[in-house]
């Protein structure tokens, strides 16, 4: 194994190196004052013990579901335009020649930092994109350190989506994740900083059809040194067993003061993986950077392969395959938290959004948390993202930070495989050449779209790639280009409209969750608006069909309540045909609604006439061919009788670091389960444990909490020590809901979290034949001649040999044949090799091989010439006769190693001058070595005929 393992910290997991650098989150412990933008209080001298102590994720403010009974229109002239001032001391390492830096995720919306009392720079581009300071000239090493941020909302109307109008509430605070960074002063620098800084991985080439691809990883390491330096930059592939597939090494010169871009290429044939909205196959990018060979600096990256083109014909081809793609926007927003939301409520949201079958998320209108991105990735969800924008667009200074904001977003997730369009445009405004242009020359590679609306501009993609239109009922369309409805009603009627042309590439509905606004509202006490569920991610009715029409395990779900009145009833499935039994009698066996606005579905709702109701029970059944593979039952709703307290644990841990929210729901049940919708109560939390209700005691109605559609939501945040939560829901006239959960303890350290396994094995790749054999790319020759044994030396793992021999050392047992022409994938080194006639077998042996566990993958096949006149070979390919001699059709493998004696039995060979489609076939045998003895590998055949051996892999193993 390489010497990276050597290098590792115990505190890492196996193969993960150590290196300078460091990150911590430092979201806890924060002191908080609200106003006094003009206040000094960033001086060290200054007492904030009387100071409130939050954590991040924070708001300025917690809000009710009216928005605190503000009454702004959607310019926001006064909601949250406020400042917020925190301070927290950190502790800084010792060595001082450690650069030392402030990392912020997101702070609203201009951003002033302070170390020890100076002022060391502010961030006035807005407050939905990363930004960072070198604060190594202000700290003092071995020691705490203040920090003092304020966090400045108020508006400033030439910072982007300000000056409005807005549909959306633009919150306050310090409301992403922060971090304390500590590097060698050799180091790779951050992503948004230049044109080309960070690490900018692309995949050139991706071929869905032979399965395989190129990836480009550039990366920029900075010197800031006083000498010149050496500088190696070694960036690894890793696939999800922790192996690495490809390394790539480049070694630079670096001048002190200067910036190096190492551009690293490499490819990947074997065991390849596309990256797909159903197999999200990622892969690890693992760049370690050596002064002078040894390790100073890392970064990780997770990629994937996947090739996305659109069709005039297809639509949308993702990996070569046409999807329509449905989803919806999202708004960040949370009910009482605003935008200060946790890493597990994003994932949460995503995941929920999958579950349902969706596949595509719009970042309605900024760009969304790094974690809403590294969830899209990772269950498999396109992404639509785009700059800070709703209606306005600015002056000169405005334009400057609304490209600025673009170039970093572009920056920041350009290396994600789940982001494939960037909004190039202001929202309802169509497309904008300065974002198209800045965002083509920051990532030439994926789609830009125009961002237009039905009402105004022109309707066409314009510069951009893609005509990305606002579709709310009529709008315009020349049909000579695709059309993708950016945005868009919900539901089947709406989906319905977008599957009859594959040049609709789809429906982005409006939106994920009910969001908060400024529109007029009818409603003062509520100013959140539309959503398939509700601000807290309870779904409303209508969303379950999704999961029918998008997913294919047998699904079933009853939408009407079964109560006095109804006179129809809806069930969504995926279900060739329906029976809706009521009270134990068969009402009717149906099949999906033939409405026309269904007529593109390929499940409809189920549609039930029941003019003759009866109070009682209704079961669903799902039935395809034939046979019942889904059911469900209701009741006719009673008298609420019960509290039912529901936590959302689902995909997800709970963690004990201060910030972390877990949802609970207590819905209002009769006697039967059945939830009473119309239910108009108000729900009391209690909690026992290090944990506290969001909201609770402030007067912003999070506790009582009022039902919606027959529930109340709870946000529990959790306390800085793990432990037991036990909570409790209750209400007049009602027996409580409990449930419990148990917090995890957390981890800032950020390398240490996310470090997994690699695994760096050697191998040596062996082409065996004659000596006019052609010898497969990147393998090893082995030649010899008819009639001999062979042996011979390897470098690899520290040195060792090899021989292949007849049993019994008889030379004249072995015949060599050379290349005769067999086409196929590694076709150069599986049309020649050896044959051993001896009935005893072929001896494949190994000495002096380094103690450990290796893995051999051995290929047999009988080769048969694929020669034709074109071939210069041809002449010398009539003398070959080897290839006539008769040959087992399977062999046993006898194994001797360390281990004592193994068999493998009835391992097929192949046969044939044409493997193009079946491919050769390998044979896995895992081998360890004690250091000392030889390992042998005995190829025989139950027929006592000749086998073969074609070539060999070896690697190390774990």
């Amino acid at each position: 194994m390489s010497s990276l393992v050597l290098a590792q910290s115990k505190s890492f997991p196996g193969g993960y190196p150590s290196t300078d650098r460091s990150k911590l989150k430092i979201n806890n412990g924060w002191k908080f004052h609200l106003g006094e933008p003009d206040a000094n209080y960033f001086m060290p001298s200054f007492d904030d013990s009387k100071w409130k102590t939050v954590n991040v994720p924070h708001g300025l403010e917690l809000t009710s579901m009216g928005l605190n009974g503000c009454m702004d229109d959607k310019y926001q002239e006064t909601f949250m335009r406020k400042v917020g001032w925190y301070r927290k001391e950190i502790e800084v390492s010792s060595n001082k020649n450690k650069k030392v830096f402030l990392e912020f995720e997101g702070v609203h919306q201009v951003t002033n930092v302070w170390v020890n009392g100076k002022h060391v720079g502010e961030y006035g581009v807005g407050g939905y994109t990363p930004f960072h300071f070198d604060i190594t000239e202000y700290v003092n090493f071995g020691t705490t350190n203040l920090v003092t941020v304020l966090a400045d909302n108020r508006k400033k109307n030439d910072v982007p989506p300000d000056p409005g109008p807005m549909d959306y509430i633009k919150f306050a605070g310090m409301y992403r994740d922060v971090y304390l960074v500590e590097t060698n002063p050799l180091h790779i620098t951050f992503n948004w900083e230049g044109e080309m800084t960070g690490q900018y991985i692309t995949t050139p080439t991706v071929d869905p059809v032979n399965m395989n691809g190129t990836v480009n990883i550039k990366t920029a390491v900075r010197n800031e040194t006083d000498s010149i330096k050496k500088t190696t930059v070694i960036s690894r592939l890793i696939n999800r067993k922790g192996i690495v597939v490809l390394k790539l090494s480049q070694t630079k010169i670096i001048a002190s003061g200067s910036d190096v871009v190492f551009n690293q290429i490499g490819s990947i044939e074997d065991d390849f993986h596309l990256w797909s909205i159903d197999n999200p196959y990622l892969y690890r990018v693992h760049t370690l950077v050596l002064d002078n060979g040894k390790p100073v600096d890392q970064k990780e990256s997770k990629i994937g392969f996947r090739k996305i083109e659109i069709s005039n014909k297809e639509g949308v081809l993702l990996n070569g395959k046409p999807i329509k793609l449905i989803g919806t926007n999202r708004h960040q927003h949370y009910g009482f938290i605003g935008d200060a939301v946790p890493n597990a409520l994003h994932y949460k949201d995503v995941l929920q959004l999958k579950e349902l079958g969706m596949n595509v998320l719009r970042t309605a209108h900024y760009p969304h948390d790094n974690a809403i991105i590294e969830a899209c990735d990772k269950l498999g969800m396109l992404v639509y993202e785009e700059a800070p924008t709703w209606m306005s667009i600015g002056n000169e200074d405005w334009f400057n930070n609304y490209e600025k904001a673009a170039r970093t977003m572009v920056r920041n997730h350009r290396n994600h495989p789940s982001v494939f369009i960037w909004g190039a445009g202001i929202n309802h405004r169509g497309y904008v050449p300065r974002a198209h242009n800045v965002i083509k020359q920051e990532d030439p590679f994926r789609f830009t779209a125009s961002q237009s609306s039905r009402w105004t501009g022109w309707q066409t993609s314009g510069l951009t790639d893609i005509y990305g239109q606002m579709v709310y009922g009529p709008y315009y369309w020349s049909k000579d280009e695709p059309i993708l409805a950016m945005e868009g009603r919900r539901g089947p009627e709406a989906v319905n409209d977008y599957l009859d042309n594959p040049m609709k590439l789809g429906l982005i509905s409006w939106t994920a969750h009910a969001y908060y606004t400024f529109h007029p509202s009818e409603n003062p006490k509520d100013r959140s608006r539309s959503g398939f569920m509700t601000i807290f991610r309870y779904p409303k009715p209508g969303l379950a069909w999704y999961k029918a029409e998008l997913t294919n395990a047998p699904y079933l779900y009853i939408e009407t309540d079964w109560k006095e009145g109804t006179n129809e009833v809806v069930v969504f499935s995926n279900s060739e045909k329906v029976e809706l039994i009521v009270n134990g009698k068969t009402m009717a066996i149906q099949e999906p609604s033939k409405k026309d606005e269904y007529r593109y579905l390929k499940h409809a709702p189920f549609i039930f006439s029941t003019s003759n109701y009866e109070s009682g029970k209704i079961i669903a059944n799902g039935i395809t061919d034939g046979k019942i593979v889904t059911t469900q039952s209701a009741f006719t709703p009673e008298e609420p009788y019960k509290i039912v307290l529901e936590l959302d644990q689902s995909g997800r841990e709970f963690i004990a670091d201060g910030s972390d929210i877990l949802v609970g729901y207590a819905k209002v049940v009769d006697k039967n389960g059945t939830i009473i919708r119309d239910a108009n109560m108000e729900i009391e939390f209690s909690l026992k444990g290090p944990a506290e209700i969001v909201g609770d005691k402030e007067g912003i109605g999070s506790n009582p909490m009022n039902t919606e559609y027959g529930v109340a939501a709870v946000l529990i945040k959790s306390g800085n020590a793990p432990g037991e939560i036990l909570i409790s829901a209750k209400a007049k006239g009602l027996k409580s809901g409990h449930a419990k959960v148990i917090t995890k303890k957390g981890n800032n350290d950020m390398i240490q979290l996310h470090a997994e396994p690699i695994f760096d094995f050697e191998k040596v790749k062996v082409d065996l034949g004659e000596h006019q054999q052609l010898v497969q790319f990147g393998w090893r020759a082995w030649n010899s001649k008819d009639n001999s044994n062979s042996s011979k030396d390897f470098t690899e793992f520290g040195g060792f040999s090899a021989s292949i021999e007849g049993i019994g050392g008889h030379a004249s047992h072995t015949r060599w044949l050379g290349e005769i022409n067999v086409i196929g994938k590694y076709g150069f080194a599986n049309g020649d090799g050896v044959l051993g006639t001896s009935k005893e077998g072929l001896k494949l042996e190994f000495f002096g091989l380094k103690k450990g566990k290796y893995k051999l993958n051995t290929t047999h096949h009988a080769p048969r010439t694929n020669t034709d006149g074109m071939d210069p070979n041809q002449e010398k390919m009539t003398t070959y006769q080897v290839y006539k001699i008769p040959y087992s059709k399977s062999l046993d493998i006898l194994i001797n190693d360390v281990n004592k004696t193994s068999i493998k039995q009835n391992i097929k060979v192949t046969e044939g001058k044409d493997m193009q489609k079946d491919g050769f076939k390998s044979t896995e045998i895992y081998i360890e070595s004690d250091g000392i003895n030889p390992i042998s590998i005995i190829f025989s055949s139950p027929e006592q005929k000749a086998v073969w051996l074609n070539s060999f892999i070896l690697s190390e193993w774990y």
